[in-house]
């Protein structure tokens, strides 16, 4: 039954406001992780989040600055700077719009869903490690790769000395995000409160009332970033071609699963469904202008476009209220969002990881067929102990071996008969 627009304005408008305040934390420890800023976080939301939106193939798609892409970025950051991100976001973008001009977005979105399994498994660890700094109170460890920052910063820990009262505040975010949505149901109250955002205010009033000195967010500049033409500099163009490929790789691959995913939440019919090639567009021209006005390249957000889908979203508009929203946020609760712990922020990522991750979904994938588990298990531990790029040419490359192997033994048995 078709919904008439003024009605339809009004869910997306309500889906825009509940994305983007589970959408707020997320931008923020992102732009955090990543090694740039909580500015730069949220900037990504409300620019690329508005572009990819407005330019893009998908009705329910929110995109933004992702676990995925933070897990890309720290060793470019660490190895370049953080100057480069205008120019490797503009050559990543431009990237993923030539595959969408040459309609690449069908090929990639046939990856099969035992890689994409074991990819989002990868992610959801590596985001897990990157929050151990945030959690003990210290500097990151040294490394470029996860596992060794990891265990730099365990050691750092441990000889350094940590602190209690982040690992508090950590413990106590992520049994609020966690316990709260069973208490709402409980008290069988319909409207929608995002847990992390309940999670985060709690935890900032503890701080406040027990005194506790432990790192905070910092100033927010109450505006987006501007255009920096003077950052587009062409002296490491080679250097950063490769980065800006992996970049451009992870944007595609995500951001078209991502849609793929939020159209099955919302049980769309065939002919509605996303446009693959016309995403890939979108989300070019959002990593672009969200990478040259102090931004970080982004992609199609999983948790967020599942949490458009189930607020009741009806069309595109809905991701784009998200971004306006967050605009009115940066512009107006710049001075509250300033004081959130970064620990809180910690146990929010920690929380979404273990969302991510899904045990119940990784225990049905691994009890379907040998070869499906095995394709999962060696994607994510490759995404885990290499990189997500690496990740995904492994597991495709594993499940292609096990294909053509299946094809040889059925020719065979065939040919004996």
């Amino acid at each position: 039954m078709p919904v008439n627009p003024r009605k339809s304005l009004t869910m997306d408008a309500v889906a825009g406001l509940s994305v983007a305040i589970v959408a707020l934390p997320l931008a923020l420890g992102f732009g955090i992780t990543s090694g740039a800023s909580p500015s730069a976080g949220l900037t990504t939301a409300i620019i690329a989040g508005f572009i990819a939106a407005f330019f893009g193939g998908s009705r329910f798609q929110v995109s933004g600055p992702t676990g995925a892409m933070t897990v890309v970025l720290i060793p470019i950051i660490a190895k370049f700077g953080i100057h480069i991100v205008p120019m490797v976001g503009l050559m990543a973008g431009v990237i993923v719009i030539v595959l969408s001009l040459l309609r690449a977005g069908h090929i990639i979105n046939r990856v099969p869903w035992p890689v994409v399994e074991g990819f989002t498994v990868g992610i959801a660890l590596v985001i897990a490690l990157q929050q151990l700094p945030l959690v003990f109170g210290i500097k990151k460890g040294a490394g470029d790769r996860s596992i060794p920052v990891a265990l730099s910063t365990i050691r750092d820990a441990l000889h350094a000395g940590l602190s209690p009262q982040s690992i508090f505040i950590v413990f106590v975010t992520l049994f609020v995000k966690f316990t709260f949505p069973i208490l709402w149901k409980k008290l069988k109250i319909t409207f929608h409160i995002p847990a992390s955002i309940i999670a985060i205010l709690v935890s900032l009033l503890l701080v406040k009332i027990l005194n506790f000195d432990i790192a905070a967010i910092g100033d927010i500049p109450r505006s987006i970033g501007t255009w920096d033409g003077a950052a587009l500099s062409f002296d490491h163009f080679s250097e950063l071609f490769i980065p800006a490929l992996m970049i451009a790789a992870l944007c595609a691959i995500e951001s078209l699963l991502s849609a793929r995913v939020a159209d099955g939440m919302a049980h769309v019919a065939k002919e509605d469904r996303y446009q693959p090639n016309r995403e890939l567009f979108g989300q070019g021209l959002g990593t672009i202008f969200a990478s040259l006005f102090g931004g970080l390249p982004a992609t199609g957000a999983i948790a967020r476009s599942s949490v458009n889908v189930r607020s009741g979203a009806h069309s595109k508009y809905a991701a784009i209220f998200h971004s306006l929203f967050l605009l009115v946020i940066a512009l107006f609760a710049g001075a509250l969002v300033s004081q959130i712990p970064t620990a809180a922020i910690a146990g929010v990522l920690l929380g979404t990881s273990y969302r991510i991750l899904n045990p119940a979904s990784i225990r049905e994938s691994l009890q379907t067929t040998k070869k499906d588990a095995s394709v999962l298990i060696t994607t994510a531990a490759a995404t885990l102990f290499i990189d997500l790029i690496w990740g995904i040419i492994i597991g495709i490359g594993l499940h292609l071996i096990f294909v053509v192997n299946s094809k040889r033994i059925g020719s065979a048995a065939t040919q004996d008969e």
